[in-house]
């Protein structure tokens, strides 16, 4: 219907007057409302009461019953007053009615949030308000509630006090009272022995000597002496570290040692090899026609100057089963058979670094039915017929461990005897064999199913084809392998996925192992011991793998020497997850600084730690000395290290026993002393390259550390002869000195004290170059040792 609002005024003001847009409005509800059966009746009886009461108050609800009509009003004009636009400007839109509603809603929301921000404002004053009450109520509840600790601890402290004055008190009167019945029991047991020797005497000169059975010596009598007044069982424990020597000496001083070394538990296992240049055939033949029936162990390692008669004494002995001939340049055939004839229990032999030949090993396939363990290491004059015969004589069996180390005159006919022989081998080392090659492995593992240990160190021709083959069906336990550049990451995950026991790794300058060999390690469960020196593309991500993996906690050897890649994040990662690690060696490594080495502090289960040719400083040096379990130490070549840091980590580590110094330069006397008195247990110090040391050292070292075996002052040129002196009187269990480019130093002196040690090396040369310093002690300006190591790495790794 279209708007009546520009039809003529006349029309519009009819309208109006006559309250047609009402009525029209009431009727048209009432028919919407009622729904009457007959409108034009029900319309006619409303107008009908619409004449009756006027049109002027006519509502729009009018025609619609009470019950039927709607409760809420309505809020503006009809649809109708719009539709026509009577009084157009005392109408409202319903535009205009929008508006109006959504102003009034706004200023509604504008009034409610201003109340609501002022509520919050003032909750939130009130609850700073609240807090603030607490915290000063707190610490004036804490302040007065200290001070009531400390009052009384300050009063039970008082009291301990008293306590600890009067027990001292008591104490030291009884110490008194024992101590002086100890020196009256003392005085009276002299004077009573002063006595009878006086009356013995006296007897003397009457000549009167029948009656002198009660009279004694002041001097301990045969077997009262502490070493016999001990257990057997602790006194034969003592005696057992003795050498021959030292037994033979000890045989001397009194009848009961006597007894004691004679015991046949001390001569089951007979070590010569301590003695070497002092023992001759008829002092061996001695020992042996003694000893034969208990004699169980021998070792003639390096005893060069043995002849017919003592191989054949070892023949008799009858029980030997193990037997170390290394080195001994006399074995030759008759020798080995005499005693493979007469050692029928042997089970243990080392023939190392000899001359045996093919009829040697034919002897001992023919006799030695019983022999498990054999090394010919470095035995070069035996060939593939000798190890034919070793695999089809009727003994040699039994052989689990087998060294052949060095042979490289063996081809791939001496690994297929070997296999056919030894199909028990379950240990075998085949180190220094630069002619060992994948069809040599192949070959030996076709038939040799039980290895669990195997070395290959310096074989660089094995490739990942032999490796893998290594892998398969195997229940390898330890492997060590050592400058290979063809194995890769491929043949450790194949080691690793087949041999989930396998707990010793040793995988040494292989130059193609990175970060995902290191991964595939990190599935196995039970490594001890794991060494990747040298591997330079090994970085922090490898290293964090293995220790975050199920060995972490159960590694007990770490070794990332050179693996320039490791830095201290490693070291974090280390100190969190390795609680039981006891070695670890972080040599070269110049990425280590001092923070990861303060992170090592905390571990108390590490014993010994190499960080030579790092770049740790004092600071580092001091914080590792927190843990006070370290007992070897190395700092080759830091040359960030002054007496501060070494004397810092020697007061709180006095336990040390081998310490590594050597190359730095600013170590001094001060240092040495401090060694000296702090670290009384040592057994091994290398000071070579440290120019300021004096003779002075020595004198402290001799006075303090009585236990030195080892020591190296290699390049020490203020050193004199009066060094030497101090370490003949005060170091008596020195074995080895080390005295190179020691040019003051002179031979005599050095030929005086030659026979009292087992190993003593010396030249006057001029210190080398990358020792750092000239003859006179002055530092020069060239490469250091250790840039030139870093230079060498560094040309490896681009090659590679």
């Amino acid at each position: 219907m279209a708007s009546l609002r520009n039809a003529d005024a006349q029309l519009r003001n009819y309208i109006t007057q006559h309250s047609l847009l009402h009525i029209y409005e009431a009727l048209l509800c009432g028919l919407l409302a009622m729904c009457p059966e007959n409108p034009l009746q029900f319309l006619e009886e409303k107008i009908k009461e619409m004449l009756e009461m006027g049109h002027h108050s006519f509502l729009w609800d009018a025609c619609i019953d009470d019950s039927r009509k709607p409760k809420v009003k309505a809020m503006a004009g009809s649809y109708l007053e719009y539709l026509f636009g009577q009084d157009e400007d005392e109408l409202v839109s319903p535009e205009l009615f929008k508006k109006a509603y959504s102003f009034y809603i706004n200023r509604l929301h504008k009034l409610y949030f201003d109340e609501w921000m002022e509520y919050c404002a003032t909750r939130k004053a009130k609850r700073l308000e609240t807090q603030l009450k607490l915290q000063n109520a707190e610490a004036h509840h804490a302040k007065t509630f200290l001070r009531s600790v400390v009052r009384r601890w300050d009063k039970w402290v008082k009291f301990r006090k008293e306590q600890h004055i009067e027990a001292s008190t008591r104490i030291q009167s009884i110490f008194d009272d024992a101590f002086l019945k100890k020196i009256l029991k003392a005085w009276n047991t002299e004077t009573q022995d002063s006595k009878k020797k006086r009356e013995y005497f006296e007897h003397l000169e009457r000549g009167d000597m029948d009656d002198l059975g009660y009279v004694s010596s002041s001097a301990m009598r045969e077997g009262e002496d502490d070493i016999s007044q001990l257990p057997q069982k602790a006194v034969l424990k003592i005696f057992g570290f003795m050498n021959l020597i030292d037994l033979a000496r000890s045989a001397q001083v009194c009848r009961s040692w006597k007894i004691i070394t004679q015991n046949s538990s001390l001569w089951n296992s007979i070590d010569l090899s301590s003695v070497r240049h002092r023992i001759q055939d008829k002092f061996v033949m001695n020992i042996l026609r003694k000893c034969r029936p208990y004699v169980i162990r021998l070792n003639f390692r390096r005893c060069s100057t043995l002849h017919w008669s003592t191989f054949k004494g070892i023949g008799e002995c009858r029980n030997l089963q193990d037997l170390n001939l290394s080195e001994c340049q006399n074995v030759n055939e008759e020798a080995i058979r005499a005693i493979c004839e007469g050692c029928p229990a042997l089970l243990y032999l080392n023939l190392s670094h000899t001359d045996i030949t093919n009829t040697t090993i034919r002897v001992m396939s023919r006799y030695l039915l019983n022999l498990q363990y054999l090394s010919v290491a470095y035995s070069r004059k035996f060939t593939d017929k000798g190890l034919q015969y070793l695999g089809s004589g009727k003994g040699c069996h039994k052989i689990i461990y087998l060294d052949m180390s060095g042979c490289t005159q063996i081809s791939v006919d001496g690994f297929r005897y070997i296999a056919n022989g030894c199909d028990a081998l379950q240990h075998l080392k085949i180190n220094n064999m630069f002619t060992l090659t994948d069809h040599c492995i192949t070959t030996l593992l076709e038939k040799c199913q039980n290895i669990v240990s195997i070395s290959l160190l310096g074989s660089p021709h094995l490739s990942d084809s032999a490796f893998k083959i290594l892998a398969q069906g195997r229940k390898l336990v330890k492997i060590r392998i050592e400058g290979n550049s063809w194995i890769t990451d491929g043949s450790i995950k194949a080691i690793s996925r087949s041999n989930p026991n396998l707990n010793h790794i040793y995988i040494t300058d292989c130059q193609k192992i990175t970060d995902i060999g290191l991964k595939a390690l990190a599935s196995l469960k039970n490594i001890t011991v794991l060494n990747v020196a040298d591997c330079i593309r090994i970085s922090d991500p490898g290293v964090r793998q293995v220790v975050e993996g199920p060995s972490g906690n159960k590694i007990r050897e770490l070794n990332l020497t050179n693996c320039l890649r490791v830095s201290d994040l490693s070291l974090l990662r280390i100190a969190q997850k390795c609680h039981n690690l006891n070695f670890l060696s972080l040599r070269f490594c110049e990425n280590v600084t001092d923070s990861g080495i303060e992170l090592l502090g905390n571990m108390t289960s590490l014993i010994s730690i190499d960080i030579s040719g790092t770049s740790i400083t004092d600071q580092g040096l001091t914080a590792l000395g927190a843990q006070s379990k370290i007992r070897e130490l190395s700092v080759s070549e830091c040359l960030g290290i002054t007496d501060i840091g070494i004397q810092k980590f020697c007061h709180q580590s006095r336990d040390l026993e081998a310490l590594d110094i050597s190359h730095c330069l600013q170590v001094t006397n001060s240092t040495v002393k401090t060694i000296a008195f702090c670290c009384k247990m040592l057994t091994s110090i290398n000071m070579a390259g440290c120019p300021k040391i004096t003779d002075v050292s020595f004198q402290y070292l001799s006075g303090g550390c009585r236990y030195l075996h080892i020591i190296d002052i290699s390049g020490s040129i203020h050193l004199s002869d009066k060094a030497l002196k101090y370490l003949q009187k005060g170091c008596s269990q020195l074995r080895t000195l080390r005295m190179f480019y020691c040019k003051s130093i002179t031979k005599a002196a050095v030929l005086k004290i030659e026979s009292k040690y087992q190993s003593v090396e010396y030249s006057t040369d001029d210190p080398p170059p990358w020792f750092g310093y000239d003859r006179h002690g002055n530092l020069l300006a060239g490469v250091s040792h250790v840039e030139e190591t870093e230079e060498k790495t560094a040309a490896e790794s681009v090659d590679v």
